[in-house]
Protein backbone atom coordinates (compact mmCIF):
# COMPACT_ATOMS: atom_id res chain seq x y z
CA UNK A 1 0.00 0.00 0.00
CA UNK A 2 1.54 3.66 -0.51
CA UNK A 3 0.97 6.81 1.57
CA UNK A 4 -1.76 8.24 -0.94
CA UNK A 5 -3.93 5.53 -1.13
CA UNK A 6 -3.65 3.70 2.30
CA UNK A 7 -7.05 5.16 4.12
CA UNK A 8 -9.39 4.87 0.68
CA UNK A 9 -11.64 1.57 0.85
CA UNK A 10 -11.84 -0.32 -1.86
CA UNK A 11 -14.97 0.19 -3.20
CA UNK A 12 -13.89 3.84 -3.72
CA UNK A 13 -9.86 2.65 -5.67
CA UNK A 14 -12.18 0.21 -7.54
CA UNK A 15 -14.41 3.21 -8.98
CA UNK A 16 -11.34 5.31 -9.48
CA UNK A 17 -9.88 2.73 -11.59
CA UNK A 18 -13.12 2.52 -13.72
CA UNK A 19 -13.33 5.84 -14.45
CA UNK A 20 -9.55 6.43 -15.40
CA UNK A 21 -7.39 5.27 -18.25
CA UNK A 22 -4.50 2.48 -16.51
CA UNK A 23 -1.03 1.68 -17.51
CA UNK A 24 0.99 -0.73 -15.78
CA UNK A 25 4.19 -2.59 -15.65
CA UNK A 26 3.96 -6.55 -15.50
CA UNK A 27 7.25 -8.62 -15.54
CA UNK A 28 6.36 -12.00 -16.56
CA UNK A 29 8.82 -13.74 -14.86
CA UNK A 30 8.06 -12.81 -11.75
CA UNK A 31 4.82 -13.29 -12.19
CA UNK A 32 3.62 -9.50 -11.01
CA UNK A 33 2.33 -6.02 -11.84
CA UNK A 34 5.76 -4.02 -10.47
CA UNK A 35 4.12 -0.21 -12.00
CA UNK A 36 1.51 1.58 -12.27
CA UNK A 37 -0.85 4.85 -12.96
CA UNK A 38 -3.52 6.32 -13.68
CA UNK A 39 -5.19 9.78 -16.07
CA UNK A 40 -7.78 11.74 -15.45
CA UNK A 41 -8.50 13.69 -18.54
CA UNK A 42 -10.82 15.91 -20.54
CA UNK A 43 -9.13 14.82 -23.71
CA UNK A 44 -9.60 18.47 -24.46
CA UNK A 45 -7.62 20.85 -22.39
CA UNK A 46 -6.03 18.78 -19.62
CA UNK A 47 -5.08 15.63 -17.57
CA UNK A 48 -3.98 14.86 -14.09
CA UNK A 49 -1.16 12.25 -13.65
CA UNK A 50 -1.76 10.19 -10.37
CA UNK A 51 -1.24 7.03 -8.49
CA UNK A 52 2.14 6.53 -10.06
CA UNK A 53 4.03 3.83 -8.50
CA UNK A 54 7.03 1.43 -9.08
CA UNK A 55 7.34 -1.74 -6.89
CA UNK A 56 10.44 -1.02 -4.33
CA UNK A 57 12.22 -4.02 -5.84
CA UNK A 58 11.99 -2.84 -9.25
CA UNK A 59 12.86 0.89 -8.04
CA UNK A 60 15.99 2.49 -9.84
CA UNK A 61 16.08 0.31 -13.21
CA UNK A 62 14.33 2.08 -15.51
CA UNK A 63 10.37 1.56 -15.02
CA UNK A 64 9.45 4.65 -14.00
CA UNK A 65 10.82 6.30 -16.70
CA UNK A 66 9.22 4.10 -19.62
CA UNK A 67 5.91 4.47 -17.62
CA UNK A 68 6.12 8.09 -17.65
CA UNK A 69 7.85 7.67 -21.35
CA UNK A 70 4.64 5.72 -22.81
CA UNK A 71 1.78 7.78 -21.52
CA UNK A 72 3.87 10.25 -22.56
CA UNK A 73 3.59 9.45 -26.29
CA UNK A 74 -0.14 8.85 -26.25
CA UNK A 75 -1.83 10.96 -29.09
CA UNK A 76 -4.75 11.48 -26.66
CA UNK A 77 -2.39 13.40 -24.04
CA UNK A 78 -0.94 15.16 -26.91
CA UNK A 79 -1.12 19.22 -26.75
CA UNK A 80 -2.83 18.78 -23.38
CA UNK A 81 -1.40 20.59 -20.02
CA UNK A 82 -0.31 18.11 -17.78
CA UNK A 83 -0.89 17.95 -13.69
CA UNK A 84 0.74 16.04 -10.80
CA UNK A 85 1.00 16.47 -7.36
CA UNK A 86 3.77 14.06 -5.60
CA UNK A 87 6.41 14.40 -2.74
CA UNK A 88 8.41 12.14 -4.96
CA UNK A 89 10.11 11.62 -8.04
CA UNK A 90 10.13 15.40 -8.95
CA UNK A 91 13.54 14.49 -11.35
CA UNK A 92 11.68 12.05 -13.31
CA UNK A 93 9.24 14.46 -13.97
CA UNK A 94 11.05 16.72 -14.98
CA UNK A 95 12.64 14.41 -17.72
CA UNK A 96 9.36 15.02 -19.30
CA UNK A 97 9.09 19.18 -19.08
CA UNK A 98 6.86 18.67 -15.89
CA UNK A 99 7.98 21.91 -13.86
CA UNK A 100 7.56 22.32 -9.91
CA UNK A 101 4.71 24.89 -8.97
CA UNK A 102 5.33 24.58 -5.47
CA UNK A 103 6.86 22.07 -3.02
CA UNK A 104 4.02 19.12 -4.37
CA UNK A 105 2.42 20.37 -7.34
CA UNK A 106 3.78 19.83 -10.99
CA UNK A 107 2.79 20.98 -14.49
CA UNK A 108 3.87 20.13 -18.05
CA UNK A 109 2.71 22.88 -20.44
CA UNK A 110 1.37 21.79 -23.80
CA UNK A 111 3.00 21.98 -26.98
CA UNK A 112 6.23 21.72 -25.05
Amino acid sequence: MTYWADKRPIEKIEKSLRNSSCYGIYVEEAGKLVGFARVISDYATAYYLCDVIIDKEYQHKGLGTALISYIDSLPEFSGLRGFLITRNAHALYRKFGYEVVNDRVMVREPNR
